[in-house]
């Protein structure tokens, strides 16, 4: 198993352990609900709806855990 690796909170840019925490990935209650705020308030919401054609570049990927790790290069910020 790896050592737990640091990120930072999506909402204050704190760096520490968030994705062990319980509010993870956020460092606190306070940051998850400003964040929550922002989505109700849509101050942040999906561009256009997603279609079939944004998958297609998917379909052939076989099932696994390493789907869920960013790409290379791909930020999680």
């Amino acid at each position: 198993m790896q050592p737990a690796s640091k990120s930072k909170c999506p909402t204050c840019k704190k760096e520490g352990l968030w994705q062990e925490g319980p509010y993870r990935p956020f460092c606190s209650q306070r940051c998850k609900l400003v964040d929550l705020g922002k989505w109700l308030s849509e101050e942040y919401r999906v561009a256009e709806p997603l279609r079939p054609e944004h998958f297609a570049a998917y379909e052939d990927l076989p099932p696994g855990a390493h789907l869920d790790r960013p790409e290379p290069g791909e930020s999680r910020e």
